[in-house]
């Protein structure tokens, strides 16, 4: 199937789903189901929620009761009060057994958070920034040199895997000869069962497994090292963190793999995809470089890598007109308030003009904001810089393969053909 045919069938299956999200009864619609992420087709039933209830209890999910907040004034108002909702016991949808709850520090509450969050976060303050920057562009040119002009290829292999894969390694001081070990690890902690990647639940943690081994190892050989700046030595080091037992410091390793990847790599690879869709944007942005940094902006709200994060109630909560209940699971599906047109006109486009594309929800608000938005920004606009230099088109050839997945929305093929 080419492009054209894809897009085609593409509008052909949101058009059915907006008459399919018109008919059903509220308590009919589940967007927690993977496959509205997986076909591209969940917009519509947002919309109706975002219209009707933008805060819903679903009762008969797939994954059983929730609330849906979807609305962007709404979630955001969840994201900043971190005290009536809480991170506690998990961010995702599932509760961990009681020893392995909070174990991260994105699923921790003030002022546990605040203590790990602060011995990590200046691997992404400004001076590392600078620093990264040279390292960046070094690998983002060799990745793009690399690349077949004018024959097909996958895209999210040899780019968008690729470049985030490197970058993490980077960040961790990682074996750069085993950095993909990074990349499937993160795949398996955030995939389901039906995307493929493991069949049973002691297969999924024997690769975690391997992974809380082998960080551990690198972390205990840099306890005493007194020039690392990588992120392990930085755990290491500090007295706040060092002493983490083994599920709180593989909780924090997945966070920190997994928010290193996802978001840059399905970046990567959505920016892609929407500029083929419109191709005026890639001819504004060829026109006026000045535009990158709104443009990965508005490719990140667009993309929305990460569709929700949940919190839970401490007490009963009233909000959008609902009482939610002390101890529910409450969704915030960052996807939906990206595309609310209360805030953003003609949502459902990419504009690399939009004046507050930079106000959208895909870092997150308040405490727990995304600690390394600043990283995938800088990766992203280096990117383009490097792309615009060289290629004419980035031409999607076929249809885009995307994740199983109702938390990443993430892409795992996108055939391609540059054009010099």
């Amino acid at each position: 199937m080419n492009w054209e045919q894809y897009e085609h069938e593409h509008q052909q299956r949101l058009e059915n789903a907006r008459a399919h999200a018109a008919t059903l009864d509220l308590d009919e619609i589940d967007v927690a189901h993977w496959d509205l992420m997986r076909f591209d087709t969940i917009w519509p039933y947002y919309e109706r929620l975002r219209r009707e209830s933008p805060v819903y209890h679903h009762e008969n999910s797939i994954v059983g009761p929730y609330w849906s907040v979807t609305s962007y004034d709404l979630v955001k108002a969840v994201d900043t009060d971190p005290v009536r909702f809480s991170s506690e016991p998990s961010i995702g949808l599932f509760t961990p057994p009681e020893e392995d709850s909070a174990n991260s520090f994105i699923a921790m509450d003030d002022p546990k958070h605040a203590e790990h969050r602060k011995v990590v976060a200046p691997v992404a303050g400004p001076r590392n920034l600078a620093a990264l920057a040279p390292t960046i562009r070094e690998r983002v040119v060799g990745i793009l040199d690399s690349l077949p002009v004018g024959e097909p290829f996958n895209w999210v292999q040899r780019v968008s895997i690729e470049l985030t894969t490197q970058m993490l390694a980077t960040l961790f001081d990682f074996p750069f000869e085993e950095r993909y070990k990074l990349t499937r690890w993160s795949d398996v902690a955030t995939s389901p069962r039906k995307a493929g990647l493991w069949n049973t639940l002691e297969e999924r943690q024997a690769e975690l497994d391997e992974c809380l081994e082998t960080m551990t190892r690198l972390r205990d050989e840099r306890i005493d090292n007194p020039d690392g700046h990588d992120l392990l030595t930085m755990l290491a080091q500090s007295e706040s963190t060092r002493h983490m037992n083994s599920r709180q410091f593989l909780g924090t390793m997945l966070l920190l793999i997994i928010g290193g990847n996802d978001t840059t790599r399905n970046s990567i690879s959505g920016g892609v995809v929407a500029m083929n869709r419109w191709p005026d944007q890639f001819d504004k942005l060829k026109a006026d470089r000045s535009r990158i940094g709104n443009a990965v902006a508005e490719i990140i709200r667009w993309q929305t890598p990460l569709a929700f994060m949940r919190r839970t109630t401490t007490e009963d909560v009233e909000i959008g007109g609902k009482v939610i209940p002390e101890g529910e699971r409450v969704l915030m599906w960052y996807a939906s308030g990206n595309r609310d047109e209360s805030v953003f006109e003609n949502a459902d486009l990419l504009d690399i003009e939009r004046e507050n594309a930079r106000q959208h929800l895909s870092f997150g608000y308040g405490v727990h904001r995304c600690m390394g938005n600043r990283v995938a920004e800088l990766q992203l606009n280096i990117l383009w810089e490097e792309l615009l230099d060289r290629y004419s088109r980035i031409e999607v050839v076929g249809a885009p393969v995307r994740a199983i997945s109702n938390f990443v929305r993430g892409y795992t093929e996108l055939p391609v053909r540059l054009h010099a």
